[in-house]
């Protein structure tokens, strides 16, 4: 079979030529719209321009200029879609949506989407949005955050980026003008993705109860998901039975039709702040991408068909018809658009790309932000009230979880943007209290109590973040993540890579978590793996050990995402929230003192170290600082072995000189490390002291890791049984002490 974009080309032209219309029957006239004859002809030229930057990229792949070839060729419609936009309404778009991009350029004045769309598709770094790091669509000027896929993981946080219009209305904060709408596209095979399902309910959950929510989403329906048919009338009936979302549908081939509903679609969301689907009706020319051969799965006539129905034709016939254009008109804007891109495309080809990794990973981390934005810090007033029924208690020593409830509270009169978003931590608290009443002092639209998805609370927490808010979102417990991890791993933490730090969504998590619950067991609420999060580039983790240091670090976290723009994952250890004593029952060592406001910031990095002895160093965190702590008074008081135990406090990046730089006087060094044994931690700290050891030579002492067992935690008496304890620390430590010969053969005969 001929080359298809050779015959789209060509047939085009000999179709406009022969005035071989497809059929044609408009649903609207002219005279009947908005749209003078000049927007037409506009919006035909960025159907124009779209069409040969796909015909383009082809021939650039075989240049090996460029390396991305899924267009937006049948897609061409959604120009029409972008008309009824303001440029100012934030628009996260599925990647056929060039025309919509071109289109919503011509809004504000020196746009250069020709020029920025072929930098991208020759992955240069003079690309503007990307820097030469994937072909996206996107731009900061045009409020077009990048997505570099949009099988639905774009859902949650558009939905959560709706939410956050009338909320910062309400607020009085925000940075997307008050009156915004949003755009969310996608294809129709998108739709049947478990994460857009989510996020449609959480839409119409959130509309049911008369929420505003003004959102508009886009199904670009062409009617096959790569080689997958959709059923005929799918999208329609399973759409519609959703009484909570506005339903309209329009003739994507014919750009009066689809300019009308899309402005009705527009008109509704903005003035009722009500979320509407739009079903944009249209075909797929060319394939999926074009490494797709679509001979695999449609016949000859299939393809045939779906080429008659070129939605350049329907366009070309309109301005015909409406005496706009003529024929030949038609084809020397035609062929003069493509001698444009041809002549822009060979200049692109010079320009400079990605070759140095560590300029690729540069934009991984977002620019600090010069004079981060904070409400009124520390109003006496205001703290004053917030605090009224806990004045007594805070001259007190408190446990973790009430001084991580206190800190809540500080942090949230000092910024004004701060919103906190999960399960049942309205009325209730969450599970274990730590957001008590926070919700009476900060009313419900702070305090958001979500419904149970994590995807959708994860979407909220990025859909917060793109509106200026430091949004501050709890999964119930740490296993749920893996519900909705592509939420960080796919969406959060590429936002500022894949845009070069122009787009970022701040945000700390809150995740009580890890293992050494009583009465819970399984592989949900007693779950000692955070490893899903160390593989997340520009992710930072911390994870306290005790009160003081939970309210230094979460401080420090919620300044990461303020000031630095930062991702932060703020893991609690559940088994130490409630925990009062340390080594005799009433001996209450593990109440701490809430720090004041200002105080007790452990900044990224800071490690945390409980004595000075040099026979042996643990290196530790959450529980295990608790268990070694247990284990240092025995091992001090009967075995006369003088050490330090230092606490990691932030899981990653890891900070390669503080540890070593603590572990370097010490004669042994043990790991000790909560969670299983593959994947832990303890394979990264190992793998640092013998890189050193190999490298600088001078690390040459004995070092042994002790962790969980590869298993889920069991219920009951047995729920500790694979973990590190007091007994198993100071058995190993014995062993590593006796090892390094830091000991005399009093030690030996003790030991023994």
């Amino acid at each position: 079979m001929r080359n298809r974009a050779e015959v789209i080309d060509e047939n085009f032209i000999q179709r406009v030529q022969q005035g071989n219309w497809p059929y044609w029957s408009a649903e609207t006239d002219l005279a009947d719209t908005h749209l003078s004859p000049q927007q037409l002809v506009e919006l035909f030229e960025s159907q124009l321009l779209s069409r040969h930057l796909d015909l383009e990229a082809r021939r650039m792949q075989k240049r090996g200029e460029a390396f991305y070839t899924i267009g937006s060729t049948g897609h061409e419609g959604m120009a029409a879609v972008a008309a009824a936009f303001k440029y100012t309404d934030i628009a996260f778009l599925h990647y056929r949506d060039a025309a919509f991009f071109i289109q919503r350029s011509k809004q504000l004045p020196g746009q250069t989407p020709l020029y920025d769309m072929l930098l991208s598709f020759a992955a240069s770094s003079d690309d503007p949005i990307a820097g030469g790091r994937h072909k996206v669509l996107g731009s900061k000027n045009l409020f077009i955050p990048p997505q570099t896929s949009t099988i639905a993981s774009h859902f949650p946080k558009a939905v959560g980026t709706a939410y956050s219009i009338p909320l910062a209305k309400r607020l009085q904060c925000g940075k997307l003008p008050k009156d915004s709408v949003v755009v969310c596209s996608f294809g129709d095979a998108s739709l049947n993705h478990s994460t857009a399902q989510g996020a449609l309910n959480t839409a119409s959950w959130t509309s049911y109860q008369q929420v505003p929510l003004p959102i508009v989403f886009v199904c670009e329906d062409n009617g096959i998901g790569i080689s997958t048919s959709t059923p005929k009338g799918w999208v329609a009936q399973s759409i519609q039975a959703r009484k909570d979302i506005i339903y309209l549908s329009c003739n994507g081939l014919d750009l009066i039709d689809t300019y009308q509903t899309a402005q009705q679609a527009v008109q509704i969301a903005r003035k009722h702040r009500t979320p509407v689907f739009l079903h944009f009706r249209c075909v797929r020319l060319l394939g999926h991408a074009g490494s797709d051969a679509e001979t695999a799965y449609l016949s000859r006539a299939q393809i045939i068909a779906q080429e008659s129905q070129d939605p350049l034709l329907f366009s070309a016939c309109l301005l015909v018809k409406e005496n706009i254009l003529n024929q030949q008109q038609v084809i020397e804007l035609y062929q003069w658009t493509a001698e444009r891109v041809g002549a822009v495309a060979k200049e692109v080809a010079t320009k400079p790309y990605l070759s140095d990794p560590n300029t690729v990973a540069a934009s991984l981390i977002p620019p600090k932000i010069k004079q981060p934005v904070v409400g009124a810090i520390f109003n006496e007033n205001a703290r004053t009230l917030a605090f009224a029924r806990d004045k007594q208690l805070m001259n007190k020593p408190q446990h973790l979880a009430k001084l991580l409830n206190w800190a809540l509270v500080d942090l949230m009169l000092q910024y004004q943007n701060i919103v906190l978003a999960g399960e049942d931590i309205g009325p209730k608290g969450g599970v274990y209290n730590v957001t008590s009443k926070l919700v009476d002092k900060f009313g419900a639209h702070r305090v958001i109590n979500t419904l149970l998805d994590e995807q959708s609370i994860l979407g909220l927490a990025m859909g917060l973040a793109h509106n200026g808010f430091i949004p501050i979102p709890e999964i119930q417990f740490l296993a749920y993540i893996h519900n909705a991890e592509d939420q960080i791993r796919g969406e959060a933490s590429t936002l500022s890579f894949f845009s070069q730090g122009q787009y970022t969504n701040p945000m700390v998590i809150r995740i009580p978590g890890l293992g050494y619950q009583k009465g819970f067991g399984g592989h949900f609420h007693n779950d000692n793996s955070f490893a899903v999060f160390r593989d997340i580039p520009g992710v930072i983790i911390a994870c306290p050990s005790n009160g003081t240091d939970a309210v230094g670090l979460l401080r420090e976290c919620v300044r990461l995402a303020a000031e630095e723009q930062r991702i932060v994952v703020f893991i609690e250890p559940i088994a130490l929230y409630m925990t009062r004593d340390l080594h005799e029952p009433g001996d209450e060592q593990w109440l701490f003192s809430y720090p004041e406001p200002g105080k007790q910031l452990i900044r990224c990095g800071e490690v945390g170290q409980y004595g000075v002895g040099t026979d042996l160093c643990i290196i530790t965190y959450g529980n295990g600082y608790y268990l070694s702590r247990q284990a240092a008074k025995v091992l001090a008081e009967q075995y006369h072995i003088r050490l330090r135990v230092v606490d990691l406090r932030w899981l990653a990046p890891l900070n390669h000189e503080a540890i070593l730089n603590a572990a370097a006087p010490c004669q042994s060094v043990l790991i000790v490390d909560e969670c299983r044994q593959t994947g832990s931690i303890s394979e990264a700290l190992m793998t640092l002291f013998m890189e050193q050891s190999v490298e600088q030579g001078h690390f040459n002492k004995p070092i042994k890791r002790l962790t969980a067992i590869d298993s889920f935690i069991p219920i009951g008496r047995a729920a500790s049984c694979t973990l590190p304890s007091k007994q198993s620390i100071i058995k190993t430590a014995l062993d590593l002490v006796n090892q390094s010969g830091a000991k005399n053969s009093l030690y030996d005969i003790k030991q023994a």
